[in-house]
């Protein structure tokens, strides 16, 4: 059976991005794409029932006019998803990528809840149309992706650039080497630059624990360098990632000590909003 990766696709800035991650990822990993847009409840609903939004009095064809409002406005939302479907599947297609469209009415969770069980890893913008870029809010939709998801998640910045140099964060935690597991595993990372840091006091047990995610890669093939940064992790992996140039980040969507606090609360979304890069979180 063909593997498949969902892409979650909307009106924003950030779906080419997506669409272009995509198709890097399909053609490496040789996966199926299956391209989705959720309509909200709202948007693609059949219209509402205003009967008790019309004062008494009102005249009924006022009541009639407004419902069919509504049906307009839900059938503009459906004409809308499709036609960024197409979009969407004219890019892969261009990249000779096969794609399939997924048109979904309802909670953006229920519907990745329901596909991802055959799926290799989910798609997501960094933002969404409905985020103020004025002030770097990422949403709540990509909040609740990210607590949500049990695949790995891939989280695409705003433009696509070719990726040639990997970093991982590691902290020594089950999650962490899940995700060294996940790199080792995916034919992805096959052929690039690789490097594994911790970030944190340089003790036995942190070098120990990097020369163990080293041996993993290592047993697949995946030539790694090792690190150790003093400083706070979302501080040292941000300032590390644009000295470097590093195209992608790896990381497992839990953790312990000082990068855990990266992924439980309000903080799981800090790196992800100030990075520039995309990230890959694996459960």
């Amino acid at each position: 059976m063909t593997k498949k990766i969902i892409a979650l696709v909307d009106g924003s800035v950030y779906a080419r991005s997506v669409c272009d991650h995509a198709a890097w990822i399909a053609g490496r990993g040789v996966h199926a794409v299956e391209l989705m847009h959720v309509l909200g409840r709202r948007e693609g609903g059949a219209g509402s029932d205003l009967s008790g939004a019309i004062s008494l009095g009102a005249r009924s064809a006022l009541l009639e006019e407004l419902s069919n409002l509504d049906a307009q406005r839900a059938k503009l939302a459906i004409t809308r998803g499709r036609a960024i479907l197409e979009d969407a599947k004219a890019l892969l297609d261009d990249a000779g990528i096969r794609a399939s469209e997924h048109l979904r009415h309802g909670d953006l969770i229920e519907a990745i809840s329901e596909k991802e069980g055959d799926a290799e890893m989910i798609l997501i913008g960094k933002r969404g149309e409905a985020a103020d870029f004025a002030k770097g809010h990422l949403g709540s939709n990509l909040e609740r992706v990210v607590r949500a998801a049990s695949k790995p998640l891939f989280i695409a910045s705003r433009a696509f650039r070719p990726i040639g140099k990997v970093l991982i964060a590691y902290d020594g935690s089950a999650s962490a080497m899940r995700a060294v597991d996940h790199v080792a595993r995916s034919p992805l990372y096959a052929g690039l630059g690789i490097r594994i840091v911790t970030v944190g006091s340089a003790t036995d047990a942190a070098r120990k624990g990097l020369e163990d995610a080293k041996a993993m890669l290592s047993a697949a093939g995946l030539d790694a360098e090792t690190g150790i940064l003093p400083g706070q992790p979302e501080e040292a992996l941000g300032k590390l990632i644009e000295e470097a140039r590093f195209d992608h980040l790896v990381m497992g969507a839990s953790g312990h000590s000082r990068l855990r606090s990266l992924f439980v609360g309000s903080t799981s979304l800090e790196m992800i909003r100030t990075c520039k890069v995309p990230i890959l979180l694996v459960r």
